[in-house]
This record gives C-alpha cells, sequence and structure tokens, in this order.
C-alpha cells in the first residue's frame, strides 16, 4: 500500500437533547450525515519528514503530530488535503478532518483500529457522538450521550472541543431517504462561535429545564423518527421546526444574527416545510421532496444573502459514511 485517499461526510447537529442530567446521562444528539460538503484527503508514505498540502491553518499537521505520538511513530508521511469546507459554521469539518487524517496515518501503517478509537486519540465526540457516527456509518443518527454526576463520563457541561468524554453510544441509526434533497444556507458571519464562548454558553445556560428535555424527547421519538421511517417529509419538517424553540437549540438560535434569521424566515415563506439551524450555526436547512422546491428555496437563500455573502448548496443524505481507496 502506498497511497490512501479517503472521503468523509459533513454533518447537520440538528439538536443536543438533554442539558439537564437529572437521569444522570446528559449531550445526547441527533444529526444526519450529508453528501457535500466534504473532506477530501490524499496521504502517502514518504522516507522521512511531515508533508501537509492544502490546508494554510495547520490544522491538519497538529493532527498529524498528535496520531503519530499517539503510536509511537516516527514521520514520513505526505497528505494533500484535496477538499474541504468552512470550519465553524455548524457542519463537523473539525471532527471529519480530524478522523480523515486519523484513519489516513493508521490505514499506511497497518494500524487496525476503528473511527471511536480515533476520535478519542484526537479528542473529538466528547459532546455529541453525531460526527464519529457520521464518518463511521453515515445516515440519520441518535446517540445516547454520556454519564453524569461524580466518577462518571462527565461531571459538567462542556462543548466537544473542551470534553475528555470518549464518543456518545449510538441508539438509533436509519437510512434516509435518498429521494429528499437538503438545502443549505451558510449566510457570511463575522463571528462564530466556538472554543471559549462556546465553553461559557454551556456553563451560563445549562442546566436546561427538565420539561423542555422531555417535550424536545417527544417530538423526537414520536415525530421526527416516525417520519423518516415513514417517509413523511412534511412531518419530517414540523418536528425540526418544533425543536428550534425548544431547549438548548432555542438558545442557539437566540445567539444567531438577524441576518440568520432573516434568511431563515424567507426560506421557510418560499415553502420549506421546516427550516434548522445546524449546531451553534450559522448554516440553515431545510429538507424537501423535489428538486423545483429545493431550487426556489435555495434561490431565495441566495437572494436573502446578496448584500452580506454567503452559501447556499442542494445535497442529499449520506448512508454510507467515509469512503476509504487504498491503492
Amino acid at each position: 500500500m502506498i497511497r490512501v485517499i479517503i472521503k468523509t461526510p459533513s454533518r447537520l447537529h440538528m439538536t443536543l437533547i438533554d442539558l439537564n442530567g437529572s437521569l444522570g446521562r446528559i449531550d445526547g444528539g441527533v444529526g444526519i450525515a450529508l453528501e457535500r460538503p466534504k473532506v477530501a484527503l490524499e496521504s502517502e508514505l514518504m522516507n522521512v519528514g511531515i508533508l501537509v498540502e492544502g490546508d494554510d491553518d495547520g490544522r491538519t499537521l497538529g493532527i498529524v503530530n498528535t496520531v503519530l505520538k499517539n503510536y509511537g511513530l516516527k514521520g514520513g508521511i505526505h497528505i494533500k488535503v484535496l477538499e474541504k469546507y468552512d470550519e465553524h459554521v455548524g457542519l463537523g469539518l473539525g471532527t471529519q478532518l480530524s478522523l480523515a487524517t486519523a484513519f489516513s496515518i493508521a490505514k499506511l501503517h497497518g494500524i487496525c483500529v476503528g473511527p471511536k478509537e480515533l476520535a478519542k486519540v484526537v479528542g473529538r465526540g466528547g459532546t455529541s457522538g453525531i460526527g464519529v457516527a457520521a464518518f463511521e456509518t453515515g445516515g440519520m443518527i441518535v446517540d445516547g450521550g454520556h454519564t453524569f454526576g461524580q466518577d462518571k463520563q462527565k461531571q459538567s457541561f462542556l462543548p466537544s472541543s473542551a470534553s475528555k468524554a470518549p464518543p456518545a453510544p449510538i441508539i438509533s441509526r436509519l437510512d434516509f431517504p435518498e429521494d429528499w434533497l437538503i438545502v443549505l444556507a451558510t449566510p457570511k458571519e463575522n463571528q462564530r462561535i466556538h472554543g471559549s464562548l462556546e465553553v461559557e454558553l454551556f456553563s451560563k445556560n445549562c442546566p436546561i429545564p427538565i420539561s423542555e428535555v422531555q417535550a424536545l424527547s417527544h417530538i423526537i421519538l414520536m415525530k421526527l423518527l416516525p417520519s423518516v421511517v415513514t417517509k413523511d417529509v412534511a412531518e419530517f419538517g414540523e418536528a425540526v421546526s418544533l425543536m428550534q424553540g425548544i431547549g438548548f437549540k432555542k438558545i442557539e438560535l437566540n445567539l444567531q444574527s438577524n441576518r440568520v434569521k432573516e434568511v431563515m424566515t424567507v426560506m421557510a415563506e418560499t415553502g420549506a416545510y421546516g427550516v434548522g439551524l445546524s449546531s451553534f450555526g450559522p448554516t440553515l436547512y431545510t429538507v424537501v421532496d423535489s428538486i423545483k422546491k429545493a431550487k426556489a428555496i435555495a434561490k431565495a437563500a441566495e437572494d436573502g444573502m446578496k448584500e452580506t455573502g454567503g452559501v447556499v448548496l442542494i445535497t442529499k443524505a449520506n448512508n454510507k459514511g467515509a469512503e476509504v481507496s487504498a491503492i
């Protein structure tokens, strides 16, 4: 084996479920793996040194060094970042780039290890298990969070970037309907929520009232998931809309600029069944069942962002996870 090529999905993070913890677990999440945007890497062994191309911010190099140190490996690796997307926009670049890099190195060195173990190595999945599961299996995913309390996996409310907990267990994984289209709209925002600001927001707003956790769980179990199984896109959209006004998602949405909220309104008024915010945003999403409707909503979102800028994309769910080929 001299070269590994890996392509990963991105992901929507629809909501965190339980940031109350009264039952002894916290976090939990719902999300969908996406065909696009994606991360694509090409990796090969070299005699000596580390060479990373196509990543100006140094993130990939940092991941390489972490993985090499963890497994006691020396240099001698060349990685080309062929494709990636913006970070801190709600589509999970950090987890996908980290896992793609780690998996490539492991594969080249003949180390047999799965995404969950690699996620621990690169420090991903400490709050949400959606990104790791999107990499591993794709589809629509619900994870069961972490044990909470003294001597448990987590003792406080923290985002994934600041948590040392292992990736959460997956309690539901469904194929997302292949004929449903997903419209993404990412308004250009100067301030993106991550790092210390994200930690502060968890600390300030948690625990979430148990009544909201219970209501959200009811929506997920009795409306959102059944709508995917029965392929009822209107029901799915109604569930998405309900989720925006409850639990931690309500807090995430309230933090958005007027520009993001205006684009959300425009998409809804153009016929979206329901419009949601992915993670801390600013990416918005809606799911539709016709290319005509998808194009109309995409055009409306583009028009709504004309003065300030942004990106619109029509994509589909990824039901397979990362694609890996070795030459």
